[in-house]
């Protein structure tokens, strides 16, 4: 005979690990979004110079004036074409076309898609070259007056 002797129902070690890392998000969210506007009032946009060349580096990488897009866009291109290369050789035995098309065709349309990306922050540059030259100019002739 089978008898139940426990009515209520316990909490399992999967929904207590649940309700913890519920908790331990609300908490994390909690403090990043006052480490971030601490981060950014006290460090990033402080007038202060930071001393030091590490400190410099990490308040203009925090600042955006380092931008990595570009070198990950490069790497990316770089590993795209190589495996579409590399991969088109295993096609040979299934189709001679598709192994033509995934040579020759997949480079080049990576290489389209990687040229529109660069040509958004070569604008971006650009524009910010015109920017402190406008910038420039302006200091100059408020300096004369």
């Amino acid at each position: 005979m089978y008898t139940t002797t426990n009515l209520i129902p316990t909490t399992t070690a999967a929904t207590s690990s649940i309700s913890g890392a519920v908790i331990w998000g609300i908490v994390a969210a909690i403090l990043a979004l006052v480490g971030g506007i601490l981060v950014h009032f006290l460090f990033v946009n402080s007038k202060n110079e930071p001393k030091g060349k590490f400190a410099k580096w990490l308040k203009d990488f925090l600042a955006f004036k380092i931008m990595w897009l570009e070198t990950i866009l490069k790497i990316l291109y770089y590993f795209g074409t190589i495996f579409a290369i590399l991969f088109s050789f295993a096609l040979i035995s299934t189709s001679f076309v598709a192994f033509l098309v995934c040579l020759i065709l997949v480079p080049v349309i990576l290489r389209l898609v990687y040229e529109s990306s660069i040509m958004f922050i070569m604008i971006w540059r650009n524009t910010a070259d015109i920017s402190k030259a406008v910038a420039g100019k302006s200091e100059k002739k408020a300096a004369k007056k």
